[in-house]
């Protein structure tokens, strides 16, 4: 982590120019449809803020299983409404405000195109930093696969990468972002924990 603020006078954009849906949308909260990477990653922060009521675990049926795979109205919109809502690591200020995320920067794809059949989705999130050389572009990256991972059914896959030319070193930080061992050895780091925890506080 930086000692000083890397960025202390970042462009915030106002709230009400923020992309926001027209029409009510599904409240998906945290640890709903947790059971892949990262399903017990903040297990605490959680437990008080987002309790489960209403909601089946993982243990339950192998039919609530397969409701999880049914199609579900999920679109760009509202992962845009899922992540803009975090906290940067350095300003009191969502990554929406911030401009790290944005809705024409978010994508939804099918992950096995020749299968036309397949439920399977590739949700794609490209992040660009408030500064070319942001040493925080990783914690920024694994703060949003983390939300993702813990608010969509297990049928989406979270591709999260820097947005091509916004950062010095994007190259190192995506192939971090991508490897699923890398990610996981480092959310056993009690302090990125600790960030990241504090990053997802302010989600809606």
């Amino acid at each position: 982590m930086a000692s000083e603020m890397q960025n202390s006078n970042p462009t915030i954009l106002n709230a009400a120019d923020l992309p926001k849906r027209l029409r009510p949308t599904l409240s998906r909260k945290p640890g709903i449809f947790g059971n892949g990477l990262f399903a017990s990653a903040l297990p605490s922060v959680y437990a008080s803020k987002f309790p489960s009521e209403g909601f089946t675990s993982s243990s339950d049926s192998e039919s609530d299983d397969d409701d999880d795979l049914l199609e579900e109205p999920i679109d760009e919109q509202e992962i845009y409404d899922l992540v803009s809502t975090i906290s940067d690591p350095e300003h009191p200020i969502s990554l929406g405000a911030l401009a790290v995320v944005s809705l024409p920067d978010i994508s939804i794809t099918s992950t096995l195109p020749y299968v036309p059949a397949s439920p399977l989705r590739t949700v794609t999130v490209l992040i660009t930093p408030t500064i070319t050389h942001c040493s925080l572009a990783t914690v920024i990256g694994l703060g949003v696969r983390v939300r993702l991972e813990q608010s969509l059914p297990p049928r989406f896959r979270v591709d999260v990468r820097i947005k091509e030319g916004t950062h010095s070193t994007a190259d190192e930080v995506n192939k971090q972002l991508a490897d699923k061992e890398r990610v996981a050895a480092a959310l056993e780091n009690g302090t990125l924990m600790g960030v990241i925890a504090k990053m997802l506080e302010t989600c809606q």
